[in-house]
C-alpha cells in the first residue's frame, strides 16, 4: 500500500488517467468472460473437458459487445505507444532502442509463462503422460497467446505506422477499415485466405485511433517546457508527450460529447446492418461450430462494435476522470495495471489448476449448461478461480513490476546499425514463435508441450531482446 500511495502521488497532473483504467476494465473483462462461460464436462474416457457455453446461450449474444473488449485494450494500447514512443525521441532515442524498452515489459512476463508450463510439461512427459495430451493443457492454457501475437506485432509497427499517421492522419484507419472489407469478400465468397490479412488490418485499424486520441490529448502547443514522463509503472507511458514538431500536420481523434454519441450510434448502426440483414454472426466471441467468426480475424462487424464502444468511451470520460482523482480509485487501477499481462497470461492456467484440483478431490461440479445447478456454480466458481489466480499473480507478478520501470527522465543512447537489426530479428523471432504455438494442432503429440522449434527460436528471440536491453550496442 505504501509504494501505491507513492506511485499515485508522483503521478503527473497531466496524464490521461482513463487510459489506465481502460486497460485494466478490459482485461478484468476478458478475464471474467472467459471463466463465465466455461462448461467442465468429461469426454468418453472420463477426463475433464471444458468448452464455451455460448453455443448454448443465444439470447447472450448481444450482450457480447460489451463483452468483447479487444477493441478497448489495442486503442489503449496505441495511446501508450505513440506517447512513448514520442517520449523517448524527445530523450534522444531511436525506433529500435524503442521496441527494446517495449520488449522488457511484455516478454518476461511472457517468459516466465512459456518457462514455467514447459517445465511442468516435460515432468509430464517423464512421468509416461501421453504427449498428446500434454499439448491439449498446454495450448488451452496459452490461449491468450494467440492474442498477444497480434498486439506484438502491433507494437513492432507503431514506428513506421505512427510516421504515417502523421503524414495522413484519420486516412490510415480508414484504408485499413476497407482491406478489412475486402478481407471479409474473401471470406464470404473465397478464397478464405484473402481474410488472412485482417488479423493485422483489424487490430492495426484500431490501433491507429489511439494514435488519434493520443494527438488530441497532446500538448498543442510546441512552445513551454515538455510535460514530466509519469515516474509510476501503472501502465506504459499514458500521459500527454511532447508537442508536435513544427511543419508536421496532427490529426486528433474528436472526443466531444457530440462525436461520442455519432460513434455510438454509428457504430451500433452498422453493426445492426451486418448481423441482422446482413451475414454476420451476432456474437462477437467465439462460438463453438459457428461456421463465421467475428474476431478470428477480425470482421467489418467487429470493426462496427469497436466503433460504438469508442462513442461509448468518449461518453464516460469525463465522470471516469473525475473518479479517477480520487486517490482510492487511483490506486487501485495503479494495482491492478502492475501486473495486469501477469493476470491476462495467467487466467486460463488458474482454471486448469482449479479443475485439476477439484477433480482429483472427487468434487469437481459438471451441471449442464443453462441449467438452475450451472448458473448456482457460477458464483463459488468465479470465487474459487479468483483464489486460485490471486495466488499465481502473487508468485509471477514481481516479473511484471519490476519489468514496468522503465528508464525516464534521461537521455536515451541511440544505437549502432547491427543493434538496430538485432532488435528486430529477436522481436520477430518472438513474434514468430507464439504464433508457431498458437496455429499448432490442439492434440499434437507434443512432449513440451509446443514445437520444439518454437520453443528455441522464443528462447533465441528473447535471450536477444535480453542482451540489447543492457545496454550492448549503444552509442555513448
Amino acid at each position: 500500500m505504501r509504494r501505491l500511495r507513492q506511485l499515485a502521488e508522483r503521478t503527473p497532473a497531466g496524464r490521461e488517467r482513463y487510459v489506465d483504467l481502460l486497460r485494466a476494465l478490459a482485461i478484468t473483462m476478458v478475464v471474467l468472460g472467459h471463466w463465465s462461460v466455461t462448461v467442465i464436462g468429461r469426454d468418453p474416457g472420463g477426463q475433464a473437458t471444458g468448452h464455451s457455453a455460448l453455443g448454448d446461450l443465444r439470447w447472450a449474444y448481444p450482450l457480447t459487445w460489451l463483452a468483447q473488449v479487444m477493441p478497448v485494450f489495442f486503442l489503449v494500447g496505441g495511446y501508450a505507444n505513440a506517447a512513448s514512443l514520442t517520449r523517448l525521441r524527445a530523450r534522444g532515442g531511436d525506433a529500435a532502442g524503442w521496441l527494446i524498452d517495449r520488449s522488457a515489459r511484455l516478454v518476461r512476463p511472457t517468459s516466465t509463462l512459456l518457462l514455467v508450463l514447459t517445465a511442468v510439461a516435460a515432468v509430464a512427459w517423464l512421468r509416461s503422460i501421453d504427449p498428446a495430451q500434454i499439448r491439449q493443457v498446454f495450448w488451452f492454457a496459452t490461449i491468450p497467446l494467440w492474442f498477444l501475437v497480434a498486439y506484438l506485432a502491433a507494437v513492432a509497427l507503431t514506428p513506421p505506422m505512427y510516421a504515417l499517421h502523421r503524414r495522413l492522419g484519420l486516412a490510415v484507419p480508414l484504408v485499413l477499415v476497407a482491406l478489412v472489407g475486402l478481407g471479409d469478400l474473401g471470406r464470404l465468397s473465397g478464397p478464405e485466405e484473402m481474410s488472412y490479412g485482417n488479423y493485422l488490418f483489424g487490430w492495426l485499424a484500431v490501433h491507429q485511433l489511439g494514435f488519434a486520441w493520443h494527438d488530441a490529448r497532446a500538448a498543442p502547443s510546441p512552445a513551454g517546457p515538455t510535460p514530466p514522463p509519469p515516474t509510476n509503472t501503472a501502465a506504459d507511458a499514458a500521459g500527454p508527450s511532447t508537442p508536435d514538431r513544427p511543419g508536421v500536420r496532427r490529426r486528433r481523434l474528436p472526443t466531444s460529447r457530440r462525436a461520442g454519441l455519432l460513434f455510438l450510434a454509428g457504430g451500433l448502426g452498422a453493426v445492426l446492418l451486418l448481423t441482422v440483414l446482413g451475414p454476420w454472426p451476432v456474437a462477437m466471441l467465439k462460438v463453438p461450430d459457428e461456421r463465421l467468426d467475428n474476431a478470428a480475424p477480425p470482421s467489418l462487424a467487429l470493426l462496427a462494435v469497436a466503433a460504438g464502444q469508442l462513442g461509448l468511451i468518449l461518453l464516460l470520460r469525463g465522470p471516469a476522470e473525475r473518479l479517477l482523482h480520487r486517490t482510492g480509485p487511483w490506486q487501485l487501477v495503479i494495482a491492478v495495471n502492475l501486473v495486469v499481462l501477469t493476470v491476462f497470461l495467467w487466467h486460463l492456467a488458474a482454471a486448469i489448476l482449479l479443475i485439476g484440483l477439484l477433480d482429483a478431490v472427487g468434487t469437481l461440479p459438471t451441471p449442464a449448461v443453462d441449467t438452475a445447478a450451472w448458473w448456482a456454480w457460477r458464483v463459488p466458481w468465479l470465487l474459487l478461480l479468483s483464489a486460485v489466480l490471486a495466488v499465481l499473480v502473487a508468485i509471477f507478478g514481481p516479473v511484471e513490476a519490476r519489468s514496468g520501470r522503465h528508464r525516464t527522465g534521461r537521455r536515451t543512447p541511440r544505437g549502432t546499425p547491427a543493434r538496430s537489426a538485432l532488435a528486430v530479428a529477436g522481436y520477430a523471432a518472438v513474434v514468430a514463435a507464439l504464433l508457431v504455438n498458437s496455429t499448432a494442432p490442439q492434440q499434437a503429440p507434443e512432449p513440451l508441450g509446443t514445437p520444439v522449434p518454437a520453443l528455441l527460436a522464443y528462447l533465441a528471440g528473447a535471450g536477444v531482446l535480453r542482451l540489447l536491453r543492457s545496454g550492448w550496442g549503444t552509442r555513448d
